[in-house]
């Protein structure tokens, strides 16, 4: 009895199930290579951003540093290695004309130029106080014995600070000699001390900062006729390399000096001025 033919598998459907089944085994080894192949690849793209975002700040801070030294070039060192120059009249002229430019007229600016024959012979930097007053001040010692009136100093010197005025009055001892020198200066010292001082005895010699002169000259406790020489200390410069003049603050006081008598003194060549 033939068996039928629906029971018996043929060739073809054998095929197929062949085919089928490869088709599904090769199907799960696609599928595990697609899986596991990727995991380096993903690791070396993870790594590259790392890196990138590593060197980054290093280049910043690198920058930055470059830039901080460049800023303290500008403002020390250049200073420090350029070589100091004397200060001359021409220099203080400079500085007036720039500082009134702005408010001041033509005519107004003439009014304030100082004549050249008001100026003394500048420090050239190889003189001590002692060594430069006696050169513009040959006479300094008769000229002291005759000066008596009170509220009054026959030669005044002009510097950036209270230390500063100190270290000038010690080392101008061979000069000054038996001359009274009176510190002006508000460091330690009130205004009322020093106006009454100023009252009560004689005073050759007056060291000290532009702003207390200047309250001195306001409230009458200084007169400025009496007045021979006027020296700035110019040269000197602070730990910042900065001369007294170079100060905002000190440069438009000692120009309010200036315009309280200093001009028109300097104009009738009763006064001299020296830049120290």
């Amino acid at each position: 009895m033939r068996r039928p033919k629906s029971q018996k598998p043929s060739a073809q459907s054998r095929q197929v199930e062949a085919e089928a089944s490869d088709g599904e085994g090769g199907g799960d080894t696609g599928m595990t290579q697609q899986e596991t192949a990727p995991v380096p690849a993903l690791s070396k793209k993870t790594e590259q951003p790392k890196e990138c975002f590593l060197i980054q700040p290093k280049e910043t801070n690198e920058d930055a540093t470059k830039t901080r030294k460049r800023k303290k070039k500008k403002i020390t060192d250049v200073l420090a290695k350029s070589e100091p120059k004397p200060g001359t009249p021409e220099d203080l002229q400079k500085l007036m004309k720039d500082y009134y430019s702005s408010n001041r007229s033509v005519i107004e600016l003439e009014e304030l130029t100082l004549p050249d024959s008001c100026f003394l012979k500048a420090n050239d930097l190889t003189h001590s106080l002692s060594s430069y007053l006696k050169e513009i001040c040959p006479k300094w010692v008769k000229l002291r014995k005759n000066h008596s009136e009170k509220k009054s100093v026959l030669m005044l010197i002009i510097c950036g600070s209270a230390i500063r005025a100190l270290e000038l009055i010690r080392s101008m001892t061979a000069f000054r000699g038996d001359s009274k020198v009176m510190k002006l200066f508000a460091k330690h010292i009130k205004i009322q001390e020093q106006v009454k001082l100023l009252e009560k005895r004689v005073v050759h010699l007056g060291v000290g900062t532009p702003g207390r002169i200047k309250e001195l000259i306001k409230q009458g406790g200084l007169n400025l006729n009496p007045l021979k020489f006027l020296v700035f200390d110019w040269n000197w410069r602070d730990q910042k390399l900065r001369r007294m003049m170079d100060i905002p603050e000190i440069r438009k006081e000692v120009f309010e000096i200036l315009e309280m008598g200093v001009l028109s003194l300097c104009k009738s060549e009763s006064l001299k001025l020296g830049l120290f």
